[in-house]
């Protein structure tokens, strides 16, 4: 049986370990670099970190829980969730933890890839899944000054809980996907919060609700309920995942949603005009909040769109001169998403270095495999983000694609795995200029690398995905025989 290494124990790190040991395959090893496993939602321990995806849907197909606590949960209740999948799997075991990886390379000899952890230790195996995710390496602002700030300061995803904000001056840079969490949060307790808007995000009213135990209990006893809360949630994704390429009206009713919502929680026309988004909906990722517009509209907040210049000791100065004092910094600055694998140093046959070819932006077959790099697929690679729905029904998919290689490579010993170039170049080529349609290209955003190629986002739904990844074709691969 063929061996393998995963790197990460996040969402596509179990999923990819479940879906080998349902089929059969136990030989592998889950290298994770923290001392827990969860991924970001490990890491994210902002106040109010939860999730915009209905947890129903934000959930494995085949570890369903009918007992959430509400509809959109906390990062605690999905941390939990996660443990337990882990440990009634019994994948504890397997996973190394404190194993940062630094490096790997492939051995066109043996067919096998050598994994190098910063501890200096090595590790082989004949197949490497990288499920590193998207979104775990916190990306700070390059403003002039900023290591001259006099008070405390760190990123949303690295939130400092000795740092203490009851009666504070707060000064918090971003409006993504974070902020719109913790910034409701800390208003009720600071003395002032100034909020540092480069664009204005799309919000949405978030639906949320606490499950009342009857709903709990209708779940667990009338059969077939769970899979109908999860199918609907998805349709709903999946519905408005269409507006994004094939039907603008789509989009068109959920940007009119979005201005509603603007309008009903923000009286002051001055403060709204702040909050009017200049980009069409869908451009930047659509956040979903019902408590930030009247946190942004009490006496204790400001919200600064000009832009910021510098850091000095006591604050931040910006394009006008003008010098905002504050006590605490908090960077809600997001996530490097279009830097992939890094800073690991991956190399495929011949050496060739993965960063060389992905100089002009990552991209893989159906997001998962490059050539030169034989049996390496990645979960959550290049173009396999969503604009709505639920990553972790993509995971499984590429989960699922992964397992038929290796069993592939289980039916062929002695030979390596590796896609060919026209299946891959063919496949990014057609995936850019379905891209090139949607609502992405019209701004600037963490979905687009500084050339302005879109490596993050499926362009379709989620459906269409687990369509083009149901069966692996061999006529996209070869196989080339071990010579040792």
């Amino acid at each position: 049986m063929p061996s393998v290494i995963i790197i990460g124990a996040g969402f596509g790190g179990l999923a990819m370990a479940i879906e080998l040991q349902r089929n059969g395959f136990h030989e592998f090893t889950i290298l994770e670099k923290a001392a827990d496993l969860g991924g970001v939602w490990r890491e994210n321990t902002y106040p109010g970190a939860a999730c915009d995806v209905p947890s129903p849907l934000y959930s494995f197909a085949h570890e369903p829980k009918p007992k959430w606590r509400q509809r959109y949960s906390t990062r605690e209740d999905i941390w939990a969730y996660m443990r337990g999948v882990a440990e009634r799997h019994h994948l504890l075991d397997a996973i190394v933890f404190g194993a940062e990886v630094t490096e790997a390379e492939f051995d066109e000899s043996t067919g096998r890839w050598t994994v190098l952890t910063s501890d200096g230790v090595a590790r082989t195996a004949d197949v490497l899944v990288p499920a590193v995710g998207q979104l775990s390496r916190p990306a700070m602002p390059s403003i002039p000054g900023i290591g001259l700030f006099a008070g405390a300061s760190f990123h949303s995803a690295q939130w400092d809980h000795d740092v203490k904000l009851a009666g504070k001056r707060v000064a918090c840079i971003g409006t993504g996907a974070s902020a719109i969490q913790y910034v409701p949060e800390i208003q009720p307790v600071v003395e002032h919060l100034t909020l540092f808007q480069r664009t204005a995000p799309w919000v949405l009213p978030k639906f949320d609700t606490d499950y009342k135990p009857v709903h709990q209990r209708i779940l667990v006893e009338i059969p077939g309920m769970p899979v109908a809360e999860r199918f609907s949630w998805w349709l709903i994704g999946e519905f408005v995942a269409l507006g994004l390429v094939e039907f603008p009206g789509i989009v068109r009713m959920v940007s009119r949603m979005a201005e509603k919502h603007l309008e009903e929680q923000v009286t002051d026309p001055v403060l709204r005009a702040k909050l009017t988004p200049d980009y069409p909906i869908g451009c930047k990722r659509g956040l979903f909040s019902s408590n930030f517009y009247p946190a942004l509209c009490e006496p204790n907040v400001d919200v600064e769109t000009t832009a910021i210049t510098e850091i000095v000791p006591e604050g931040l100065r910006t394009a006008d001169g003008v010098l905002h004092e504050a006590d605490v910094i908090i960077y809600g600055t997001g996530f490097k998403g279009t830097e992939f694998l890094w800073p690991m140093k991956i190399r495929g046959r011949a050496s060739r270095n993965l960063d060389d070819v992905w100089s002009d932006g990552a991209h893989a077959y159906l997001g998962i495999t490059v050539p030169e790099f034989p049996n390496m697929f990645m979960i959550y690679g290049p173009n396999t983000n969503l604009g709505v729905g639920s990553i972790i029904y993509m995971i499984e998919s590429q989960a699922r694609y992964i397992r038929h290689a290796i069993q592939l490579l289980a039916e062929h010993p002695a030979t390596y795995l590796e896609v060919l170039p026209t299946p891959e170049r063919d496949f990014n080529e057609a995936l850019q200029s379905r891209l090139a349609r949607t609502p992405w290209n019209f701004c600037t955003s963490w979905y687009r690398t500084p050339s302005g190629r879109i490596t993050n986002n499926w362009p379709g739904t989620t459906r269409s995905y687990r369509r083009r990844t149901r069966t692996l074709n061999l006529t996209d691969y070869t196989f080339t025989p071990i010579s040792s």
